[in-house]
């Protein structure tokens, strides 16, 4: 799979977060820039270290008007106890069916302990206030995620 041109618009999603509510890129076109992260999976180590890290500079990204939607394939059930569990101040969307995912190419074969598997790739992505994909991050590390992140946007915007 690859991942969406840099440059063009941001393919579009409507999701439920945590809440049950209804969360769509579209709705922050014109006003916002948006972080999409992508992870395996709710309460495990390396995607709680990351969620912690988003959690904790909120205050920073909000002031470059910007905020983060976190995309996963767990059930809305269990992203509710993931921002219940790690005082989480962001929308988790529920992507079971990982539709999102393989759209923006963060689905596909990974490796782990000799076995093969199709999974979430871990990816970000940087979509501006016109929808527009401006950049990828694609090799992701949970503990410094937020900092990576936040140091591009201080660079670029």
């Amino acid at each position: 799979m690859s991942f969406p041109k840099i440059g063009n618009l941001a393919p579009v999603f409507t999701l439920q977060n945590q809440r049950g509510e209804k969360i769509a890129l579209k709705d922050y076109r014109g006003s916002k820039n948006v972080v999409v992260y992508f992870y395996p999976k709710a309460m495990t180590p390396g995607c709680t270290t990351q969620a912690c890290g988003i959690r904790d500079t909120k205050q920073e990204l909000a002031a470059l008007d910007t905020v983060v939607l976190a995309i996963s394939p767990d059930p809305v059930a269990r992203l509710a106890k993931f921002e219940e569990k790690h005082e989480l101040n962001f929308d988790l969307l529920s992507d079971e069916d990982h539709k999102v995912a393989e759209k923006y190419g963060a689905w596909g074969l990974k490796k782990f302990m000799g076995r093969e598997f199709m999974g979430v790739l871990r990816t970000s992505f940087f979509i501006d206030k016109e929808g527009r994909l401006r950049h990828v991050f694609d090799k992701v590390k949970t503990k410094s995620h937020d900092q990576d992140v936040l140091s591009y946007l201080q660079q670029n915007f």
